[in-house]
């Protein structure tokens, strides 16, 4: 699985999901090197948009 850690305010790396560590923190894996970071938070799911309501015209 692909994941996202951030390095920084402005850096961030995807990388091959390798494992979770005691401070929350999880490892990627890119090529043949490790990255350790915070794990970039899912975007929540879009608010689907209101519909027009045949009962409310």
């Amino acid at each position: 699985m692909i994941r996202t850690i951030a390095l920084g305010d402005y850096i961030s790396v995807q990388g091959l999901y390798v494992s979770r560590l005691p401070d929350g923190h999880i490892a990627v894996r890119v090529g043949e090197r490790v990255f350790t970071g915070p794990p970039v938070s899912l975007a929540p799911a879009p608010v689907p948009a209101p519909t027009a309501n045949a009962a409310g015209a």
